[in-house]
């Protein structure tokens, strides 16, 4: 689980990472980046959004971050995605395909999507 200064929480640092424009996606997700860290003193924040678009219910568009955010969570404590944290903030948002995605599917699409934004952007 990512603990609280892992998060992003306020309504200000979403819409300062949207205004990057640093955006990859795939057919589940798509990944917005926020800026280069200038000290590598603090962790990035990773915020997870699932819209009511992609469906009605709470508790399926729940099951999609908890997805999200596990594949993340577990993918930065085995180092497989190191590029991650040379940003300050990043955002997961969830495509209409991702509902009917299982956890492997999820986590090799965040591992690419990160790896995607690091080859464009740094």
């Amino acid at each position: 689980m990512l603990s609280k200064n892992q998060r992003l929480t306020s309504h200000r640092a979403f819409i300062a990472t949207y205004r990057q424009k640093r955006i990859v996606s795939d057919d589940n997700i798509i990944l917005y980046g926020g800026k280069n860290k200038e000290e590598q003193n603090y962790p990035t924040r990773v915020g997870f959004v699932v819209s009511k678009k992609i469906h009605k219910r709470a508790v399926k568009r729940n099951r999609i971050k908890r997805l999200l955010r596990e594949s993340y969570a577990n993918l930065l404590k085995n180092g497989e995605i190191p590029a991650s944290q040379e940003l300050t903030s990043l955002i997961f948002v969830a495509k209409d395909g991702s509902l009917d995605k299982n956890y492997n599917e999820m986590c090799s699409s965040v591992k690419n999507l990160v790896t995607l934004l690091a080859t464009n952007y740094f």
